[in-house]
C-alpha cells in the first residue's frame, strides 16, 4: 500500500514468506503511478484464511500488468469491476480449470500466461477465454490438458491469434477444439498421431508446430489454407510424402528433420523434393539422416543413393 501511493512505476517482490495471519484489508487503489507489479516465490504459511481476503486485493488492482509466479497459488478472483489489465502472468502455480470461469471483467486483457499450472480441460479453457474480447496471446503450455472430442463444442475468444498448447496430454481430437482465427499454434510435445483430414478450417493459421508428437507422415493442408511454416521434427516419420508442397503451396519452410527416416526406394521421391523446393527444408542436410536399414544408419539423405 505504501508503494502504491509513491512514484514507483515497476515494483518487483521476490522470495517472501508470509508470517502473520491473513486478515481482511481495505486496499486504497486511488492515485497510483504503478504500471506493473511482479511477485515471485511468495510462500503462504497460513492454511486457514478466506481466499477472497488475499486474492481480491490483487484481482482489483487498476494497473496494466501483473505477474504472480512460482508461488503455489491455487486461486484468483475475477475482478469485481471492469479491469484495466492488459497482461497477466501466473507462471508455475497450482491454478486449475476454475480460473476466470464466467468472468466478464477482463475485456481489455491481451496477454495471458498460464504455463506450468494444473489445467485439465481444454474445453473449459476455451470458455474461460470466450469473454476476454481483446485476448490475442494465450500460453497454456506444460499443463495437464486433455480433449476427448465426442462432439463437445469449444468456444474461444475470436481475437485469439497465438496459442501455445505444447507439453500437454492432447491427442488427435484437439483439432476439434481450436480457435477459428488463430495464426500461430504450438502443439509440440503432445500425443498426436494424425492430423484428421476433416479438421475445422483454420483459414488464418500461418505457423503450426507439431514437433515431438507421434506423426507417421506429413500432414496435408486441407484445413490450413494459409499455412506458411510447419514443424514436424522428432516424430515417427519413416517415409514422408513427396507431394507435400503440392498440397501446401503456401508453405515457405518445412522443418522435418530428426525423424527416423527409412532409406529405401520410396524415400527417393522425398529427396528429390528437397531439390525442387528451393531450400524450403529447414536444417537440410544435417538434420535429415537415415535411421533404417541398420547398414545405412547415420548416412545423410543427400548422400543416399540406390
Amino acid at each position: 500500500q505504501t508503494v502504491w501511493h509513491s512514484s514507483v512505476e515497476y515494483f518487483n517482490i521476490n522470495n517472501v514468506t508470509q508470517q502473520l495471519d491473513i486478515e481482511r484489508y481495505n486496499f486504497d487503489y486511488s492515485g497510483t503511478s504503478m504500471k506493473a507489479l511482479t511477485m515471485k516465490e511468495i510462500k503462504i504459511t497460513d492454511m486457514y484464511f478466506s481466499q477472497d481476503n488475499l486474492y481480491k486485493i490483487f484481482a482489483d488492482m487498476n494497473i496494466r500488468e501483473m505477474t504472480i509466479a512460482d508461488s503455489e497459488m491455487i486461486h484468483m478472483l475475477c475482478p469485481s469491476r471492469k479491469s484495466s489489465f492488459r497482461y497477466l502472468n501466473f507462471l508455475k502455480n497450482d491454478l486449475t480449470d476454475f480460473l476466470f470461469q464466467k468472468c466478464d471483467n477482463l475485456a481489455q486483457l491481451e496477454t495471458l500466461i498460464l504455463q506450468k499450472n494444473k489445467f485439465e480441460s481444454l474445453r473449459k479453457v476455451s470458455f474461460m477465454t470466450s469473454r476476454m474480447k481483446s485476448l490475442t496471446y494465450l500460453d497454456m503450455s506444460n499443463n495437464l490438458l486433455r480433449h476427448d472430442g465426442a462432439g463437445v463444442q469449444c468456444q474461444w475468444a475470436e481475437s485469439l491469434a497465438e496459442l501455445d498448447l505444447s507439453s500437454n496430454q492432447l491427442v488427435d481430437a484437439v483439432f476439434e477444439c481450436l480457435p477459428a482465427n488463430v495464426q500461430k499454434l504450438s502443439l509440440q510435445n503432445n500425443h498426436i498421431s494424425n492430423v484428421p483430414s476433416r479438421v475445422a478450417e483454420l483459414k488464418s493459421l500461418q505457423e503450426l508446430n507439431l514437433a515431438s508428437n507421434r506423426l507417421a507422415d506429413l500432414p496435408g493442408c486441407g484445413g490450413f489454407t494459409s499455412l506458411q511454416f510447419l514443424n514436424v521434427e522428432m516424430n515417427s516419420i519413416l517415409t514422408p510424402s513427396a507431394n507435400f508442397f503440392q498440397s501446401c503451396p503456401r508453405v515457405r519452410e518445412l522443418q522435418a528433420g530428426h525423424n527416423p527416416f527409412q532409406c529405401s526406394c520410396e524415400l527417393q521421391a522425398f529427396i528429390q523434393l528437397e531439390r525442387r523446393s528451393g531450400g524450403k527444408l529447414f536444417g537440410w542436410p544435417a538434420a535429415y539422416v537415415c535411421e533404417y536399414p541398420e547398414g545405412l544408419r547415420g548416412t545423410e539423405l543427400k548422400d543416399f543413393h540406390l
